[in-house]
């Protein structure tokens, strides 16, 4: 798996759907409002790129609209007939 670093912060490419994901245009976008977010989902509309940040269902900070699981509901309500896109992960800090 792909690791990724954003602002301080490890991800792992979790899905790249139709190879689209371009690292430096993402750090370019990437500010930080996605910093508190578990995940980072970015799809390509007319050669634009849309993120938008999602949470594990367990987060405190989770609602409906933001929850990972629906993320298939998203893509299919809110992106391109078969767009492109990809989902980083962010890599949680080792407890010991």
């Amino acid at each position: 798996m792909k690791k990724v670093k954003l602002n301080e912060q490890e991800y792992t490419l979790e899905k790249n759907y139709k190879d689209v994901f371009d690292y430096e245009e993402v750090l370019e976008k990437c500010t930080d409002y996605f910093v508190d977010f578990d995940y980072i989902f970015g799809d390509y509309s007319y050669n634009k790129l849309r993120m938008k940040g999602f949470y594990d269902s367990n987060n405190k900070n989770v609602k409906e609209l933001n929850d990972i699981k629906h993320l298939d509901d998203y893509i299919k309500d809110y992106c391109a007939y078969n767009a492109g896109y990809f989902l980083l992960k962010k890599v949680k800090e080792k407890v010991e």
